[in-house]
């Protein structure tokens, strides 16, 4: 067997990259594609739930309790953090029914089945992409434009994605084991929400627990996309740690993360058709 035939054994691609890649984009253009069929506004909608929560908070954040006066261009980046935070919601929740939904293609086809989670975070991509248009405009018109620092967009939402991917993984070998996975993320994750610096910045955490607090993966995301899109002046992600060298331990966390959910992943996969 030469090596380009050999795909899978288990959830790890071990020699046809090419196939697995294939594959996985295939799957996440599908399911991009079937979300709107039908669909008189297409991905209209898309846009309109996240903007229509943005415009509750924005009313009751900047006009009711006016919490953000201190803060500058507090509406973008409340919109900026709703956006980043939606796309981790949206993949790993939607990697907790991956498997099952698509029990009838595990049962019927040998394929890497890696590729269902991965396609799952992509798709998840698509949906930041377009978004992120639209919150490119609504910046630009509140007055804050891009420059070369918006390129750490993309390492932060590369890291973001690697974080929702492990997450996303370990959820999905889960839950073929246990249903109560999915109620439990859901309630979890609305809790992750409020402690996550989404409605606030971290400069109005108490400086006594600031910096443990900040060495959470989505709360440095937030501290740094703060600094680089929405004001130059915020303190970057080292300042609020205090020391360089603490920012690798929220990558290393991101690593860990996905690390542990690709080994449960690949060690449950031969048998996921067993359990569905």
């Amino acid at each position: 067997m030469t090596l380009e035939s050999r795909t899978v054994t288990g959830g790890i691609v071990v020699g046809d990259y090419r196939r697995f890649l294939t594959l996985t984009w295939t799957l996440a253009v599908i399911e991009w594609k079937v979300r709107f069929y039908g669909s008189v506004l297409g991905y209209v909608w898309q846009l309109g739930r996240p903007f229509a929560f943005f415009g509750v908070i924005y009313v009751v954040f900047t006009q009711v309790i006016d919490l953000g006066s201190d803060v500058k261009n507090y509406g973008v980046y409340i919109l900026f953090a709703l956006v980043l935070f939606n796309f981790f919601a949206e993949v790993t929740n939607a990697c907790v029914r991956s498997l099952l939904t698509r029990e009838n293609l595990l049962r019927k086809i040998s394929f890497p089945r890696l590729a269902i989670p991965m396609s799952v975070t992509l798709t998840g991509l698509f949906n930041l992409g377009g978004t992120l248009v639209a919150v490119f405009i609504f910046a630009a018109i509140s007055g804050v434009y891009p420059d070369f620092s918006w390129l750490q967009l993309v390492p932060l939402v590369f890291l973001l994605a690697v974080l929702a991917c492990g997450v996303g993984m370990l959820l999905s070998v889960l839950f073929v084991r246990y249903r109560d996975v999915e109620p439990i993320w859901e309630v979890f994750t609305q809790i992750l929400f409020y402690a996550t610096p989404v409605l606030y910045v971290t400069t109005l955490v108490d400086p006594c627990c600031r910096q443990e607090y900040t060495l959470q993966p989505l709360a440095s995301i937030m501290v740094q996309m703060r600094h680089a899109v929405v004001d130059g002046t915020a303190p970057t992600l080292a300042a609020e740690l205090g020391h360089d060298w603490l920012i690798l331990v929220p990558v290393m966390i991101v690593a860990g993360a996905f690390a542990l959910g690709l080994w449960a992943f690949n060690r449950e996969a031969p048998k996921i058709a067993e359990y569905l």
